[in-house]
């Protein structure tokens, strides 16, 4: 029997480790609200995951992250939120407030922060916007269930949302597009 020189065997007792225990990847479920628990994306070095939006009112959504993967729907809603969960090269793993996930090309996509109110609300039940960040302020505007507006800015309980015909702060809690107690100017 031929023994291997030491550092062969320090090498291929590494490669075992490394081939036996990797460290589990991070799932964008898995992590805590604390903006320090947040993984760095690939490709940007930016936080993953996060919040952006759609540049056009034509996104194709595919099933992996090239033109050679096919499309599996395509959006229709310029400005709408969508959740970044993994980058790869040019590519975006995406999420829409109802869970669905596909890959879209980096360029489709924008830092503009916008959300959806209460999209989970299919009573119908209108979400007041105030004139300042607290309840007790005038209300400004009733918002349905779906309605979509950009967000500029949050500050861990309330948020400043504009669109048509509105403008206001309304409780971070009844938008998707935003995080809990998530802050931003």
């Amino acid at each position: 029997m031929t023994c291997l020189p030491k550092f062969l065997a320090v090498l291929l007792a590494a490669a075992l480790v490394t081939v036996v225990a990797p460290p589990a990847p991070a799932r964008a479920q898995d992590q805590p609200a604390g903006a320090e628990n947040y993984r760095k994306g690939a490709a940007t070095g930016l936080r993953i995951p996060r919040f952006v939006s759609l540049k056009s009112d034509n996104v194709n959504v595919r099933v992996g992250p090239s033109r050679e993967h096919g499309v599996a729907w395509r959006y229709v809603r310029a400005g709408m939120p969508v959740e970044v969960t993994q980058e790869f090269d040019n590519w975006r793993r995406i999420r829409d407030y109802e869970g669905a996930e596909g890959w879209v090309f980096h360029a489709l996509l924008s830092g503009v922060r916008t959300a959806i109110v209460a999209p989970w609300d299919k009573s119908g039940t209108p979400v007041a916007i105030y004139a300042s960040a607290a309840q007790s302020a005038a209300i400004a505007a009733q918002l349905e269930p779906g309605v979509q507006g950009n967000v500029s800015g949050c500050d861990g309980r309330w948020c400043h949302i504009d669109g048509r015909g509105f403008d206001g702060w309304i409780a971070q809690t009844a938008l998707w597009g935003v995080y809990p107690d998530e802050t931003f100017e």
